[in-house]
């Protein structure tokens, strides 16, 4: 007798064992390409609780740079690659890429994903005809963090509001070369998505445009000459050495570490700067409205980081899914349970800035929700133009001549060559761009 339940028993475990082999085997496998941000990197931690839910699907991870990631997504989507089944794409690839029929429309994202939770300004950017084509991992728009301490110390006090003036005021007078702490910290590293997106900012507050009503390129006037220079001028001034290498995680790094007063940039990064685990200065950072000059523009953009299925993919399904996992009200409620409230990816639904518990844990909430709610892609500069985007053109062009202008700014800020040789080769290689592209159109 107790051969035979030894036996049964063997036979039983040798079945379960082999059913798991075959469900392992058969399991569909989507490779995510992603960026090295932090929100990303804890999705990717996280992600065990979706692959749990769901046995049937593998994932592979493809994590890189920011503009690694936009040449090779770009490349595999324009060419029908298939290499990836999810990729994290922007607020200026969606509607492009929707329009040109290289992205699939979500609609398999469950009956409780609860789409009309999406806030307004990030929904609408991620829409053609209403259809959703990308769903937003996080949003973002660009505010002032500000240590708190060496603004004290300095004997100043960050408005609300403040104007570009005040910046380099406080810049100058946070700035303690001798001890390693800059007054101020600003995107250098050249790239449509990094320096030209701020710089590109920048300019909508100063009065300048890309272009006039007519596509003619804008390089050559004043108010972009004041943009640039006052850049150039207060990161000479003020910023930290080597500053034309520096990227958003670069700054990050050194404002974690306490050697920047200030830093303009993405308002997403307001979790990470007061993160006790990961910065030194958490307890003295306040945030305060992207600079303006008073000409009725702030220099804050619109952003979404999202998730979308390239037409290429054979797996739009299992991707979906992920997507629908990656981007719901319960991944929230898992990082707010992993990691707390404060480090929930923002800016995507209206639900997360109604929980008190969020509005509590994040010092930045507020903030972030009025710049993200006060940028209009539609009229993003003080002149008419006859495009849409804040920090960006949405053209096809716009991924390489923002990259080629961004490399002249790049230049000018290491010292290679002065601002109105960095504008006047701008102006050029723009202009030669647009006519090779046939605008006006």
């Amino acid at each position: 007798m107790l051969k035979k339940i030894t036996i049964a028993t063997c036979t039983a475990l040798s079945i379960s064992a082999a059913l798991t082999i075959s469900a392992s085997a058969s399991a569909e496998t989507i490779t995510i390409a992603t960026v090295n941000n932090g929100d990303m990197i804890t999705m990717k931690e996280l992600s065990s609780d979706f692959e749990a839910k769901h046995p049937d699907i593998d994932l592979k991870w493809v994590t890189l740079e920011e503009n690694i990631l936009r040449q090779r997504v770009t490349t595999d989507v324009a060419t029908k690659g298939g290499q990836y089944d999810v990729m994290t794409i922007g607020t200026y690839e969606v509607p492009i890429w929707g329009k040109q029929g290289w992205l699939t429309e979500l609609d398999g994202l469950g009956e409780d994903y609860d789409e009309e939770d999406l806030l307004p300004a990030i929904r609408s950017g991620l829409s053609i005809n209403d259809k959703l084509y990308a769903a937003p991992f996080y949003g973002e728009s660009s505010m002032v963090m500000y240590r708190t301490d060496l603004l004290e110390k300095a004997g100043l006090e960050m408005p609300t509001k403040p104007s570009w003036k005040f910046i380099r005021q406080a810049a100058k007078a946070m700035t303690d070369k001798e001890a390693g702490v800059y007054g101020i910290c600003l995107r250098g590293k050249a790239g449509w998505g990094e320096n030209t997106a701020l710089i590109t900012a920048m300019s909508n507050s100063f009065g300048a445009r890309w272009y006039d009503e007519n596509w003619k390129p804008q390089f050559n006037t004043q108010e972009w000459k004041d943009t640039l220079q006052y850049y150039v001028d207060v990161m000479d001034e003020s910023g930290p050495p080597g500053a034309s290498s520096n990227g958003f995680n670069e700054n990050l790094a050194l404002f974690q570490t306490g050697k920047c007063g200030m830093w303009i940039d993405a308002t997403v990064a307001g979790a990470f700067v007061t993160n006790k685990k990961d910065s030194e200065v958490a307890d003295k950072v306040g945030f305060a409205m992207a600079p303006d000059m008073g000409l009725g523009k702030r220099g804050n953009w619109l952003w979404a980081w999202t998730l979308a299925v390239p037409s290429s993919s054979q797996k739009s399904d299992a991707a979906q899914k992920f997507i629908s996992w990656a981007t719901s009200k319960e991944y929230s409620a898992l990082v707010a349970k992993e990691k707390g409230w404060a480090a929930v990816p923002p800016g995507t639904r209206t639900s997360l800035y109604e929980n008190p518990k969020y509005m509590e844990a994040a010092p930045f909430a507020e903030i972030t929700l009025a710049s993200i709610e006060s940028v209009d892609p539609k009229n993003p500069t003080v002149k008419p133009v006859p495009y849409v985007g804040v920090q960006f053109v949405a053209i096809p062009e716009f991924q390489g001549i923002g990259t080629a202008v961004g490399q002249q700014f790049s230049a000018a800020l290491a010292g290679k060559m002065t601002v109105e040789q960095a504008l006047s080769n701008a102006q050029r290689l723009v202009d030669r761009a647009m006519r090779k592209a046939r605008y006006p159109k």
